[in-house]
């Protein structure tokens, strides 16, 4: 006898996890080769292997597709947060350069950035997704590092995220190549592996003479003067 309340059918066919991977890597690929502009959803179908109808199931437009594509942008998700916050602080810097190197995140970047006057919400989402997450987890951990002593008490946290981050792009923009220890020696700057010199940091803050009269800068504990200014310039990051 059949059961009386017999289990209900599923409607349709279960997406295809392979096809959907597909999609997002076309879309990644076209988006930073041909900007936004360029990306079309018939193109970005035909690379993936798939129709148009097929990809619209799945994203209602481009602009939906490019923003699901900031989504997938993260090669790998944030390291689990570290005993150890000097540690952190490179996976987290490692994370960082396979996401915008190895992943091409540089020239989707760019492409949303000139897209920020017609469509602002590609560099909103980018920010909430991708830049947002990063930047709490370096600061939380430059933080540590202040309380347990080994990095100066003073040390200006936004202003430390923002050297850290920023040399990622000024090795691109001036067309060095990326040394495979490139987190090391840019988190050597700001936290050097020994603890002696972060000692010798609290004894004698890191000053920077401004080029007219008047006393020294104080970097570590204002984040003023140059370094600053130039870390900042480094547009969204």
């Amino acid at each position: 006898m059949a059961a009386d309340n017999p289990p209900a059918r599923l409607s349709g066919r279960p997406r295809d996890v392979t096809l959907d991977a597909a999609i997002l890597a076309a879309a990644r690929r076209h988006l930073g080769e041909r900007g936004y502009t360029g990306m079309s959803i018939q193109g970005v179908a035909a690379a993936a292997g798939t129709s148009a109808p097929s990809l619209r199931r799945r994203y209602r437009d481009k602009l939906e597709l490019a923003i699901a594509t900031i989504d997938a942008m993260r090669t790998r998700p944030l390291p689990a947060k570290a005993t150890d916050p000097r540690a952190e602080i490179l996976a987290s810097l490692r994370n960082m350069h396979d996401t915008m190197i190895t992943g091409n995140g540089l020239a989707i970047l760019a492409t949303i950035v000139t897209e920020q006057t017609r469509h602002p919400e590609l560099l909103a989402h980018f920010r909430h997704q991708v830049v947002a997450p990063m930047r709490a987890r370096l600061r939380q951990a430059l933080s540590a590092g202040m309380e347990i002593g080994q990095l100066p008490a003073g040390l200006n946290l936004d202003t430390g995220v923002s050297m850290l981050t920023g040399s990622l792009y000024a090795h691109y923009l001036n067309g060095q190549p990326h040394p495979e220890d490139w987190a090391e020696r840019a988190l050597h700057v700001i936290w050097p592996a020994s603890p002696t010199r972060a000692s010798s940091l609290n004894r004698h803050p890191v000053s920077l003479k401004g080029p007219g009269p008047g006393p020294d800068t104080d970097i570590w504990r204002t984040g003023s003067g140059r370094y600053r200014g130039f870390a900042e310039s480094l547009a969204v990051w």
